[in-house]
């Protein structure tokens, strides 16, 4: 049943607290709230929807896909989404002089291993501009998405958008911004926040006369990040002048800026640290969240994750703290409930990450703790490991199960529609496997009370997930084994290939570079955990990319082979299938240039960034069509 328009004025006037709605009213109060956001008519303000998205939703349900991935786009984005030309990962970010402490002491260890001295690792500072990500490649402009595939919005362009400082086009990834000045003078009347008037600029109806308007007046733009201009000294300065440097960078330019971004500039450095799939390591965003408030805990309450694992949410007098109403927050786990006096009556000092996750500094009044000696979900009885509270009834427990279910789908990434809600609802119609799901059809699904649309569209996504093709190690990351993450799991499938790893003994997963003996031990239990479950999703034939192992790469011979490549600007091919096809024959694929790079192959529109960068450390460079050649 949708939520009824009554529940959501309610909610937009705060008369209904979060805590009142079921967790499938806040899914879809969620979905209502970001839709109408994206339509540029937000429904509340950006603080509280981030309160509600970012908090709330985490607390119920972490692995909820509307957490765990980027917003849909909504109706303003309904095209196909397409491959973005490069990847456009998140920045890490740190919320206090700590965080940065530890950031500075990765640089220096990387520095030593490539044998840079610390006294000349060079940092430049920019501002983290809050407006709508996309990425130019000259020819068409992108949104973010999920960060490989976004839809294609050229009409911002096409419409007579500028690029900040009147500068060419194709300089990759930037945002959508309105100047600050501008929108306080002619747009605050119409709009709560600059960030509103944005989305109404990409949106695919004609705009409306103050959209126009901004553009013509060159007030709303595109800023590439490159433009950005930038405070940018050794890391000594940093250290000695980080309050002076912060202060500077946050007025440095006439746009909303909710922090300020430090990357490393030296090029062997930024290679050596490399990123993982969700940040470049060689790059943090400071958020400073200076708003505290003493706030007394109502009461302490058990929720079950997919592991077992028991986290306790402390319930708190509604507190408005950085603009949004705070209602819960996580004591992380029960060592420290016991360890600082958390429960009913203490009084906690709280602030918020970054203006938007509530986070407990410190209990400064101690109380009696309540720890539960049954597991909430299944009720039986709950063990200590470490700190942690579990609950080890992990075949029979409804948290679990519908934990594990759900996750399948998350990391799957290549559905719609099979999230926890939905879960949930074939739970209570005694699904307890991934497999039962995929075994379905329309008419079970319409007697489990699906409506016969939905029930359709969940068989088509359910399809869609077996024939879209999908890496062989997210396949196996998706069962949700412990410790067997997406990157444990491609570097299991560089040494053998799936259908082989569930004959692996300790011995040989211990002797893969990257696991210890205790790993090898968890992941062995592992595989034998879910070897029935595999072989019955196996059998529905989804469409697995392998991947190609080590030993295999060594035996290949091209001129390229073992080479470190960078592929920039317009190709015939897809630059991403570009991409693929050179690590699957040996070739080191890179996205920036350094003295380690030996070769650059050019497209069209090519940035002249990276053709100095070429030049300057005598790195080869050839079009398309001679690369092709080559391999």
């Amino acid at each position: 049943m949708a939520l009824s328009q009554n529940i959501v004025d309610k909610l937009v006037r705060q008369e209904i607290l979060v805590d009142e709605l079921s967790d499938k009213e806040l899914v879809q109060f969620c979905q209502i709230a970001n839709l109408a956001y994206r339509a540029g008519k937000p429904i509340v303000s950006d603080q509280d929807y981030d309160f509600i998205y970012l908090v709330a939703l985490k607390d119920r349900d972490p692995d909820n896909p509307l957490f765990k991935f980027i917003e849909p786009e909504g109706r303003a984005f309904s095209e196909e989404k397409v491959l973005l030309p490069e990847a456009m990962l998140s920045i890490d970010k740190a919320y206090s002089w700590d965080e940065i402490s530890k950031w500075i002491e990765r640089l220096e260890k990387s520095a030593m291993q490539i044998g840079l001295g610390l006294d000349a690792i060079q940092i430049k500072a920019t501002p983290k501009l809050d407006g709508f990500a996309g990425f130019d490649d000259g020819n068409r402009l992108y949104t973010r998405g999920d960060g490989k595939k976004g839809s294609n919005i050229s009409r911002v362009f096409e419409r007579g958008l500028c690029v900040f400082n009147d500068a060419e086009r194709g300089l990759g990834a930037g945002e959508i911004v309105i100047k600050k000045s501008y929108f306080e003078k002619y747009l605050a009347h119409s709009f709560e926040y600059p960030r509103n008037f944005q989305a109404s600029l990409i949106k695919e109806k004609a705009l409306d006369e103050q959209a126009q308007k901004a553009i013509i007046d060159k007030a709303a733009l595109f800023v590439p990040f490159v433009q950005l201009p930038a405070w940018s000294g050794f890391v000594a300065e940093l250290v000695t002048k980080f309050d002076q440097i912060i202060a500077q960078v946050l007025v440095m330019v006439d746009f909303d800026v909710d922090g300020v971004v430090f990357e490393v500039v030296n090029t062997d450095l930024k290679t050596q640290m490399g990123a993982n799939r969700k940040f470049h390591r060689w790059q943090v965003a400071f958020k400073e969240n200076k708003d505290k408030a003493q706030v007394k805990v109502l009461s302490v309450t058990p929720q079950v994750g997919r592991s077992g694992k028991i986290t306790p949410v402390a319930e708190l007098e509604p507190t408005l703290l950085s603009g949004a109403t705070i209602v819960r927050a996580t004591g992380h786990h029960y060592g420290l409930v016991k360890k600082q006096g958390l429960g009913m009556g203490s009084v906690v000092e709280l602030t918020r990450s970054g203006l938007v996750i509530p986070k407990i500094i410190s209990v400064l009044k101690p109380m009696p703790v309540d720890i539960p000696d049954n597991c909430p979900s299944c009720n039986k009885p709950l063990v200590w490991e470490s700190d942690f509270l579990m609950c080890i009834n992990h075949k029979n427990c409804p948290a679990q199960i519908i934990g594990k279910m759900t996750y399948f789908f998350k990391i799957l990434a290549n559905n719609d529609g099979l999230g926890v809600a939905t879960i949930e609802k074939l739970y209570a119609h005694d699904i307890r496997l991934v497999s039962q799901i995929y075994a379905l059809n329309i008419e079970h699904l319409m007697v489990m009370g699906f409506g016969e649309k939905t029930s359709m569209n969940l068989i088509n996504q359910l399809n869609r997930s077996v024939s879209e093709q999908v890496e062989d190690w997210r396949f196996l990351a998706a069962f949700g084994m412990h410790r067997m993450g997406l990157g444990n799991c491609e570097n299991l499938l560089k040494s053998y290939y799936l259908n082989d790893i569930f004959d692996l003994n300790l011995e040989q997963i211990t002797n893969i570079d990257g696991f210890a003996e205790l790993t090898a031990q968890i992941i062995v239990q592992g595989l034998i955990s879910i070897a029935d479950e595999f072989n019955r999703l196996y059998r529905y034939g989804f469409n697995l990319e392998t991947t190609l192992l080590t030993k295999n790469l060594q035996t290949l011979t091209n001129e390229l082979f073992n080479k470190k490549v960078v592929f920039t600007g317009k190709m015939s091919h897809s630059r991403d299938d570009m991409k693929k096809h050179a690590k699957s024959i040996g070739i080191k694929v890179s996205t920036t240039i350094s003295a380690k790079t030996d070769y650059l192959v050019i497209g069209d529109k090519t940035g002249q960034k990276k053709i100095q960068d070429a030049e300057k450390f005598g790195v080869v460079v050839m079009i398309e069509a001679d690369y092709l050649s080559k391999i």
